[in-house]
């Protein structure tokens, strides 16, 4: 059984305005990097509450939510049908778990680093992907393991733009760029974030 990690602060997650700011600041970031298209069916991987996908959702014709915690996936639901385009919500370990068909693109904000093996998932990422279609993968740049101040089942303190970047290169993707996103401005210091981009 997964422990949802996140039950605790699911109902809170919205009210943390630098949380939200770095996702609006992700989402332009992708707007500006990708083409979005009213025909796009869209994969939100790690969709939490929605954050990202609210943003992402004007512009496609339907995004497929994935995430492990039943709490987030709570959260998500009480707003899934004010949302501007078709939502389906998938709670699942994509770690461990397959899904049928593919997409468009994958959009990601802040969850490859609570991922064990990023290497393995660009490969399944690239094995979602339409030919043409694109990944948007937002993260943290490699901090010194103070960002997180509880467990939340982090794997990574963040990631070195060149090393994240030859993974997604050697999982398929071609036209990888990385570019700054966003920073996340905590307490205890200021962190970057980055956006990585590719082609299938």
């Amino acid at each position: 059984m997964t422990i949802d990690r996140f039950a605790h602060k699911a109902e809170s997650y919205e009210q943390n305005r630098n949380r939200v700011e770095n996702v609006e600041n992700i989402a332009r970031a992708i707007q500006r990097s990708v083409e979005l298209r009213s025909s796009m069916h869209i994969m939100d991987f790690g969709s939490g509450t929605g954050l990202l996908l609210e943003q992402i959702a004007p512009h496609v014709g339907k995004i497929t939510a994935v995430d492990v915690s039943p709490s987030m996936n709570t959260q998500l639901r009480e707003k899934q049908s004010r949302l501007p385009c078709k939502t389906e919500i998938l709670e699942i370990d994509l770690e461990r778990a397959e899904i049928e068909g593919q997409f468009d693109g994958i959009v990601s904000s802040m969850t490859m680093h609570h991922i064990r093996d990023v290497g393995a998932m660009f490969r399944r990422f690239y094995g979602m992907v339409k030919a043409g279609g694109f990944i948007a993968i937002a993260d943290l740049d490699l901090e010194d393991g103070s960002f997180h101040t509880e467990d939340t089942g982090v794997f990574h303190t963040g990631f070195e733009r060149t090393a994240i970047a030859t993974l997604a290169t050697g999982a398929g993707f071609q036209s990888v760029t990385v570019s700054s996103a966003s920073v996340v401005r905590k307490p205890q210091g200021d962190y970057g974030v980055f956006l990585l981009t590719g082609v299938r």
